[in-house]
């Protein structure tokens, strides 16, 4: 019976785990990364930006049918929980529970860049980048659980500074400034996916000539969006 009882309980925490996990990270068409999405329970969608705030979440109808190519969402008529006017001055008034997942912010007495920024979505935590850090990237996203999140640096190409270079071992690349000017600073691969773009001369200039608007690379899902 306890031996049951054990079972139960490591495969409902198992599911609490691995249900809050990057579902999906938006690039749009200048090559920035719009959107980091979470799945929780029941189709919920999180969607978070790069500056650690939740620019919506709701219940995303599409799963299991077809892609969210608009990242619609319903809203969501299960248990919805908010931070009071009780609770530190950087929390109030944000989502505190959507269903049984508690997420959590950081509190006014913390870091300055971090104050008000998600801490953690379930048992996903996560850190960003401090004032300390390159200019590109400070303040944004820094880890999400075990996955490691890089940005390009200022010193680096004006068309790639602040973008997406890593999220856990997917390796973003984009086109440079010294490119067409029709595609530079698009997105130029994902791992071993390659994209390219009708030139400046061609019809359908800077439109996705070959490639695919969905990736898988490591696990995580990227949706080029707008090209």
């Amino acid at each position: 019976m306890k031996k049951i009882i054990f079972t139960t309980a490591a495969s409902f925490l198992f599911s609490l785990v691995f249900s809050q996990s990057i579902s999906k990270i938006t690039i749009t068409g200048n090559g920035q990364a719009d959107i980091f999405a979470f799945g929780l329970d029941e189709n919920v969608q999180v969607y978070v930006s790069k500056e650690g705030n939740i620019s919506k979440w709701g219940f995303d109808r599409f799963i299991g049918y077809q892609e969210n190519y608009n990242n619609d969402l319903d809203p969501y008529a299960g248990r919805v929980e908010y931070y009071t006017q009780n609770d530190d001055e950087a929390l109030r008034g944000k989502v505190k529970y959507i269903g049984r997942t508690l997420l959590t912010y950081y509190a006014s007495y913390e870091n300055e860049t971090l104050k008000g920024k998600l801490k953690a979505i379930g048992a996903v935590a996560l850190d960003y980048y401090l004032a300390f850090d390159d200019a590109a990237c400070r303040g944004l996203v820094k880890t999400i659980g075990r996955q490691a999140i890089a940005w390009y640096a200022f010193y680096e190409n004006a068309e790639l500074r602040g973008k997406l270079k890593n999220v856990g071992l997917a390796a973003l690349n984009y086109y440079s400034s010294f490119e067409d000017k029709a595609f530079r600073g698009k997105i130029k691969s994902i791992d071993s996916h390659s994209i390219t773009y009708y030139s400046s001369f061609e019809q359908y200039s800077g439109s996705m000539k070959t490639g695919s608007t969905i990736i898988n690379a490591s696990g995580i899902k990227f949706y080029l969006r707008g090209f």
